[in-house]
């Protein structure tokens, strides 16, 4: 599943906004982007993240029942305590020419210059925005593999946590709903940054994965030369004040 209004894969068009601040660089805690290596495929396979595909827990999907959007917390909650949203923490992270309102926090305008989903450039734009923010691993994706059984806290570290989460464009993000390796991966330019990224929020959070899942992650980061797997993000519950349904 993703969350739409955000930012980070997909290309932007530069426009000017006056009155706005602008920032000329991303920021933001370090995403798939930021700790991935290897190849976009092609090459001789191993590295890390074929590593820790190989050991994730095989088991069957679990029934959706009982899944909304509202047992992983509100939206965009900033569990990092840095006073901006999570929104607004990835697109400063993911975007380039920034702009901002009202200080150095909500994210006016900004340009995406090579979506990881289509390959073209997008352009950000508060209120009328072409890009989404993609949860890597989607939420639904996550409670019928072992999330449904999760306390709120974790649940809520996980909808927000940098590591899960991405710019992209909203067309393609949509095409890709709440499907996992087996059912959906971007073109090859950004598969195996992709499937790497999906692989390291499962192994950090203990998620399980089907078989069909597993068997096509290995496929893809078999052709992923020394293919890293991502770090980081966030600690794996969130601070005790956020509250889930």
């Amino acid at each position: 599943m993703r969350l739409r209004g955000g930012a980070a894969i997909a290309a932007l068009v530069m426009l000017s906004v006056a009155g706005c601040k602008t920032d000329t660089t991303g920021t933001g805690d370090s995403g798939p982007e930021a700790t991935t290596g290897g190849n976009s495929g092609g090459g001789s396979g191993g590295g890390a993240a074929l590593t820790a595909a190989e050991s994730l827990t095989v088991k069957g999907r679990a029934p959706k029942t009982g899944y909304s959007r509202e047992r992983f917390g509100t939206a965009w909650a900033d569990t990092d305590s840095n006073s901006c949203d999570t929104r607004d923490d990835i697109l400063k992270r993911d975007l380039k020419q920034v702009k901002f309102t009202d200080g150095d926090c909500k994210v006016s305008y900004g340009v995406l210059a090579s979506d990881p989903y289509s390959g073209k450039e997008v352009v950000y734009k508060r209120g009328a925005s072409l890009v989404d923010i993609d949860h890597l691993v989607a939420l639904s994706d996550a409670w019928q593999k072992g999330a449904k059984y999760w306390d709120a806290s974790k649940r809520i570290a996980l909808a927000n946590d940098p590591l899960n989460l991405l710019t992209v464009g909203a067309s393609p993000n949509r095409s890709k709903g709440d499907g996992d390796t087996a059912t959906w991966v971007p073109p090859k330019a950004y598969r195996c940054t992709y499937v790497a990224a999906q692989v390291a929020v499962k192994k950090k959070y203990g998620l399980w994965v089907t078989s069909a899942e597993k068997a096509a992650m290995v496929k893809v980061l078999s052709t992923c030369s020394g293919q890293a797997l991502p770090t980081g993000g966030n600690p794996t519950n969130a601070p005790a004040r956020f509250h889930a349904n």
